[in-house]
Parts: structure tokens; C-alpha cells; sequence
């Protein structure tokens, strides 16, 4: 039973890593060859004519959201009782982001890993900070969901809606109300070991999701919380102008696109392949052409991959390196 449980747990870990990937390749190839040579000729162009300059400013500014994040990262740690740096704060955050090209979410648990390597804190409690911050950015991305669909009703539901079946919908939020019942039901209630263990291995992780309600720095946890998200949109309005058939957009298009780009980049290995397709996509509707849409998404992508792969590479070198006991 054992052999069989550790089989099933690398066939899922195999899954879960493959299947994003190829998804990814997927939408790659699907889109290389939807396009003409002509079209093909005239996404290089937009390449080779972008405004490279913005990039140079996004990148700017991914950068201090990242610190930021590292900084906020801080604040429900010190509640705690741990004190870290900011540097193995960020250099964990930033391999985290690398990993994360891997297998989607994965990089939560290498931060936490890294921290109780380095700090000296416990795995439940870190990862339980992380989750938290998750949770928070979960329900500032919703927020933007529901402007995007307030600004852009006609889009969205054009681009959402529209393309599944309303019964479905309905089916789909009916399974996942009462499955969410049943799964806490049988947290609450269930006499099972399997339940008990569960409760056990958990009881630091509620510690550190619960740290950011109790915690003294709440209003500088949540002005980085804040910054860290106008740095994404600012980064989105300022990459528009890479190329001039993006920069008349209004902040409609940009507040939609932006919630379409998050959502790939959040459930994917980092947007790899679904970025580019699904901006490229949602930008039709605002009279950008697909060419000039997909070009526009792999420069945006493609430049934020370059900081995460250069900062994680880093942080892995120069980790243990400045962490070293003297």
C-alpha cells in the first residue's frame, strides 16, 4: 500500500508539472500556426518597432512590488515572534517566482522552505503566511474581477458568458457550494485518523493565517498589499505604449485585460502560453488585431520572465552565499 500510495504521489507530482507545460505548448503551437506567414511577418515587425524603453520602466517597477512583497512578507512573520531579513525575505520571493515557471503555486512552498532553512521558521507557520497573502491577494484580484465586469459588462460577458452554457454555470456553482459544505462538515465533525491528522499538521498554518488579523503592523501590511497591486496595473498601463496599436486603449480595456492576464498568470505555470493567447484575445474586442494583441502579450510576458529567471538564478547563487556562517 505504501509503494502504491509514494507511486501515486510522483505519477500526480509527473501531472502536474507536464500538464501546465503542455497546455502551454499547446497554445504556443495552436497560435503559430492560426496565424499566415503574412501575419507571422507582421507580429516580427511589431518585435522589431516596439518601444522598448516602457519595458525598461515595467521591469523597474516589478522590481519594487517585489520588494515590497518581501517587505510585507515581514510584518506577519515579526507577529509571530521571528525576525528575518530582507534580504532572504526577497531572495526567497524571488525563487519562489522561478519555481513557480515550474509547477503552478509550487513557489509558495519553496519560500517557505528557504525560510525555515535560513530564519529558523517553523514550515506550518511560514507557509501559513504565505497561504495568507494568497487569500488577501486572492480577494484584491476579485475585486478587480468585479470592476472589470462592472466597466466592461459587454466584454466580459462576450468573452466569458457567453461561451458556456448558463445551465453549466449553474451546475458548476451548485457542485462547488455543497462540496465546500461537505468538506467542512467533515472537518468539523469527522472522527476519521486521517481527519485527525489533518487537524494536527494544520494548527501552525492557523497560526500564521490568522496573523495578519492580530498582528500590530496591519496598516503597513496592507498599504504594501496595495502597492504591490498598483504596481501590477501600473505596469500593465505603462507596457500598453510598447507598441502603438495598444496605446489608445482606454482604462477599461486596460482594467479587463489586466484581470484576464492575472488569471492566466495565477492558475497556470506563470501565464507560459496562456498570457500571450488570452491577452491577444481580449484585446480583439477593443479593435486590436490579433497580431498586434499577440505580439503585445509575449513582449509584456516574455520581459517578465527575463526578471523572474534573472533574479531567481541570482538569489539561488547568492543565498547560501550570505548566508554563510562565519
Amino acid at each position: 500500500m505504501k509503494i502504491s500510495s509514494q507511486k501515486n504521489t510522483q505519477i500526480g507530482k509527473w501531472l502536474s508539472i507536464t500538464i501546465p507545460l503542455l497546455l502551454g505548448v499547446f497554445l504556443v503551437l495552436y497560435s503559430y500556426y492560426s496565424f499566415t506567414p503574412e501575419q507571422l511577418s507582421t507580429i516580427t515587425k511589431h518585435f522589431e518597432n516596439a518601444n522598448y524603453n516602457y519595458i525598461v520602466i515595467t521591469l523597474f517597477i516589478a522590481l519594487l512590488g517585489g520588494a515590497s512583497r518581501a517587505y510585507r512578507w515581514k510584518f506577519s512573520l515579526e507577529h509571530m515572534g521571528y525576525k528575518t531579513s530582507f534580504t532572504n525575505n526577497f531572495m526567497a520571493v524571488s525563487i519562489g517566482y522561478l519555481i513557480n515557471m515550474t509547477i503552478p503555486r509550487s513557489g509558495e512552498i519553496s519560500r517557505a522552505l528557504i525560510i525555515k532553512k535560513y530564519e529558523n521558521v517553523p514550515f506550518d507557520k511560514a507557509f501559513g503566511t504565505i497561504v495568507a497573502e494568497r487569500i488577501i491577494d486572492l480577494i484584491v484580484l476579485l475585486f478587480f474581477i468585479i470592476l472589470a465586469f462592472f466597466l466592461q459588462f459587454d466584454v466580459v460577458k462576450a468573452f466569458v458568458i457567453d461561451k458556456i452554457p448558463f445551465e453549466k454555470i449553474i451546475a458548476l456553482v451548485v457542485f462547488g457550494i455543497i462540496s465546500l459544505l461537505i468538506a467542512v462538515l467533515l472537518f468539523l465533525y469527522s472522527k476519521w485518523p486521517i481527519i485527525a491528522s489533518i487537524k494536527l499538521k494544520i494548527s501552525g498554518l492557523k497560526e500564521g493565517l490568522l496573523s495578519i488579523f492580530h498582528m500590530k503592523k496591519k496598516w503597513q501590511y496592507l498599504f504594501h498589499t496595495s502597492f504591490i497591486w498598483f504596481s501590477y496595473i501600473l505596469m500593465f498601463y505603462i507596457g500598453i505604449f510598447v507598441i502603438s496599436e495598444t496605446s489608445n486603449i482606454g482604462i477599461g480595456a486596460v482594467v479587463t485585460s489586466f484581470v484576464v492576464g492575472s488569471i492566466a498568470i495565477a492558475f497556470t505555470n506563470s501565464g507560459f502560453g496562456s498570457y500571450p493567447f488570452l491577452i491577444a484575445k481580449i484585446l480583439l474586442f477593443y479593435n486590436v488585431s490579433e497580431t498586434a494583441g499577440s505580439a503585445f502579450g509575449w513582449i509584456i510576458w516574455t520581459s517578465q520572465l527575463f526578471l523572474v529567471l534573472l533574479l531567481g538564478t541570482l538569489s539561488f547563487l547568492l543565498l547560501p552565499i550570505i548566508n554563510r556562517k562565519k
